[in-house]
């Protein structure tokens, strides 16, 4: 995807992809390190790549985690709740009393979207199950945050499984929406927040789609890493 030059009264320069942008991440993320309580989560499809080098820098477990927001019937860019990989689903209960959403209609958009978390799910884990989260220290990644919508979804729907600390992490970020996360996070953690920030894909060179190749590929090269660095 082109985008024109960052602004030129922005002191950031733009990442050259979301590898680049994964290491400069990942080196914000070290006291991480080592641990054996932590697990990395990607948002496919644009956060694997990041999260890739920053699980092998941080020597910890890599996995996805597929969010898909459950739109308000007839208005479906309004969301009223999510669901998850592990089987999670998080509504928005003040929403869906406001609007006297009627479960029926909750259902109907349930079953719509679960189809493509199924098939993401079967396509990129391949049969492997979800991490369980349950104590571990979980840093939850995507290739940015412009509204935080799905970030703000994943994170509701990972707190569902019972993790001892949740952290947000991205390499760019507007401003507000890194600030708003405060509240929900143990721990947020946006590498660069240009100001004007515009759109996350501004602030790559190189922000071509990622494919359900290059996730399938990029999850079995660190599983096949990890399993020689336990060996040795």
């Amino acid at each position: 995807m082109a985008w024109p030059n960052t602004p030129t009264d922005s002191p950031y320069a733009r990442f050259a992809d979301r590898r680049e942008a994964g290491i400069e991440l990942a080196a914000k993320l070290h006291a991480y390190k080592g641990r054996d309580d932590v697990a990395v989560l990607a948002l496919p499809r644009g956060g694997v790549p990041v999260a890739f080098e920053i699980a092998e820098a941080l020597d910890a477990p890599l996995d996805i985690f597929v969010v898909r927001k459950l739109g308000m019937p007839g208005h479906p860019e309004f969301a009223i709740g999510a669901i998850a990989s592990g089987g999670v689903r998080v509504l928005n209960e003040d929403a869906v009393r406001w609007y006297a959403v009627p479960e029926s209609a909750i259902e109907a958009v349930a079953l719509q979207e679960l189809v493509e978390l199924e098939r993401r799910e079967r396509e990129y884990r391949q049969g492997r199950p979800l991490i369980d989260l349950s104590g571990r220290v979980v840093i939850l990644v995507d290739d940015g945050l412009a509204t935080g919508a799905t970030m703000r979804a994943a994170v509701q729907a990972v707190r569902a499984l019972r993790p001892s600390r949740v952290v947000v992490a991205v390499p760019v970020g507007a401003q507000e929406a890194c600030d708003e996360f405060a509240d929900i996070t143990d721990e947020t953690v946006c590498a660069r927040t240009p100001e004007p920030f515009t759109a996350v894909g501004l602030w790559y060179r190189d922000f071509s789609q990622t494919t359900d190749e290059e996730v399938r590929d990029l999850l079995r090269r660190h599983a096949e890493r990890a399993q020689s660095r336990r060996r040795r």
